[in-house]
């Protein structure tokens, strides 16, 4: 089974936590420590939150300038609401706006900065009606 940790920089680990427990995520404390938050979004996605001294130990040269995007991080969610609500929630919890909601084709999506600048888009992949025959 392979898993996927994300690393991403942060100011303050005690921040991110409130933030991202806000959210309804829950963490996943063998692997966290004062300076790393260890973000679980399921059972094999991992966030690693590190402050800025611990993850520089883990590049080469710099961190990004913050007001640069190097990644966008894409989760799913179940539906448009479980989308609205956790934008809804990352605002209320410190995360700033990002791009507007949109649906598009299957797909419904929403987006926030959380407090350290990092992009986090939502997505709900919808059910497409079966196309007309001859189509």
């Amino acid at each position: 089974m392979r898993m996927i940790f994300v690393n991403l920089p942060v100011r303050d680990v005690t921040r991110s936590r409130e933030f991202f427990g806000a959210l309804g995520f829950d963490f996943n404390e063998e692997y966290s420590s004062e300076d790393v938050l260890c973000v679980r979004v399921d059972e094999n996605i991992h966030v690693m939150l590190l402050e800025e001294e611990p993850f520089k130990g883990f590049i080469n040269g710099e961190i990004a300038d913050p007001g640069t995007t190097e990644v966008l991080t894409c989760i799913t969610a179940d539906s448009p609401d479980e989308v609205d609500s956790l934008v809804t929630r990352a605002l209320a919890a410190g995360g700033r706006p990002w791009k507007p909601t949109f649906s598009e084709g299957p797909m419904y999506g929403g987006s926030f900065q959380d407090p350290d600048g990092h992009v986090w888009e939502l997505m709900a992949l919808l059910p497409q009606a079966d196309e007309p025959a001859g189509a």
